[in-house]
């Protein structure tokens, strides 16, 4: 397993967890087997919006004597009093809800406790004028709640909320199909994207990734917008490379989806490499680096995503990334310019004049 750390908040999170979308439609026994079988191969992140009632008593049994080594996000407005999912911004019954909720997990405490579903502005103002809000902010005052996260897929309105410097973790739809413009939760365009991930990463608040394979649809010819599947080590490897991303969080049902993730650690590099997607680039994205290391390796031993990545931050204004850049062994002055990392890229990035344009900005910077 690999971790991430939380700048926000110092935990060391895996960078693969549990999504809850499909596993109570497992029985118990299956579950649990299943939840143990990733704690014990070292997942130890878990978002708690799931598709039943059925997971949370499933994840108390599961977990209930590693309790502290696990990290759950839980939402304030996810709404189980019929069993199945549902959405509420009433406080009673949100204040309901988490207690049951808190019972059911067999917790005194929640890791990340998440207002839910923030897609539109209406719903940030009725959670902060219904009440919801200062209750989460209370039971983190209490302790009950150690930090404050949010869901949405709504890259402007996510901006707004972490401009508030309230929260530690955001829980966002990041896959090829979103990004690039396909699929319901599509909202804002490629750029406005990576600049909400960048945003996090300057910020050093964390993203949990949702909807990695855009609820299955990437993972089928039939049914990926770009004619042909995606696998699910390309849909995860793709996450990670975002700025910001701590961890992805699939759905799973037994113990063989559990080992299908965990096989990415050991998939060979190409099983990874998701490429292909530079053929269908959005036009605004054309000549962006995404980080994504195809170029290499660097005939002079740059590492090129890293270099990039760094650049990218630094003009977002994180001073952390400007000197994570200075400490590189090898920065963009020593580039060769010899054409390598352009002829490899799928993204069609001019490298050797962005190179000189990174040398150039870090050098003002001195």
């Amino acid at each position: 397993m690999e971790y991430r750390v939380n700048r926000q908040t110092g935990d060391r999170i895996s960078v693969i967890g549990l999504g809850t979308s499909y596993i109570a439609e497992s029985d118990e026994k299956t579950a649990i087997e299943a939840l143990i079988y990733a704690y014990e191969h070292g997942i130890n992140y878990a978002d708690l919006a799931t598709a039943g009632a059925k997971t949370f008593s499933y994840y108390g049994t599961a977990f209930r004597s590693v309790r502290e080594k696990m990290y759950y996000q839980v939402h304030f407005g996810a709404n189980y009093e019929s069993g199945e999912y549902g959405w509420t911004t009433d406080l009673e019954t949100v204040k309901r809800q988490i207690d049951w909720q808190m019972k059911a997990l067999k917790t005194d405490y929640i890791n990340y406790g998440f207002i839910h579903c923030l897609d539109g502005e209406n719903d940030w103002k009725e959670y902060q004028e219904n009440g919801v809000l200062q209750f989460l902010l209370d039971m983190q005052k209490s302790g009950a709640v150690k930090h404050i996260g949010f869901s949405t897929h709504t890259p402007s309105l996510a901006h707004r909320v972490l401009d508030t410097g309230l929260v530690d973790q955001l829980m966002f739809s990041i896959n090829p199909g979103y990004d690039y413009q396909h699929g319901e939760y599509a909202k804002g365009s490629a750029g406005e994207r990576m600049d909400l991930y960048r945003h996090c990463e300057t910020a050093g608040v964390g993203i949990s990734v949702m909807k990695p394979f855009s609820a299955g649809q990437l993972l089928d010819a039939k049914t990926s917008p770009f004619g042909r599947a995606i696998s699910q080590y390309q849909c995860i490897q793709y996450a990670l490379d975002k700025p910001g991303v701590l961890t992805v969080l699939p759905g799973i049902r037994n113990v063989e989806d559990v080992k299908l993730l965990l096989g990415f650690f050991d998939a060979a590099e190409e099983e990874r490499d998701y490429s292909v997607l530079g053929s269908c680039t959005p036009v605004e994205m054309a000549g962006t680096c995404v980080y994504c290391n195809h170029c290499q390796p660097c005939p002079a031993g740059l590492n090129v995503g890293l270099i990039n990545k760094y650049y990218d931050l630094a003009k977002a204004g994180d001073v952390m990334a400007a000197e994570h850049y200075q400490n590189l062994e090898l920065r963009a002055d020593a580039c060769i310019r010899c054409g390598h990392c352009e002829s490899r890229c799928p993204f069609h990035v001019k490298q050797m004049a962005r190179m000189e344009e990174i040398d150039a900005f870090f050098n003002r910077e001195k």
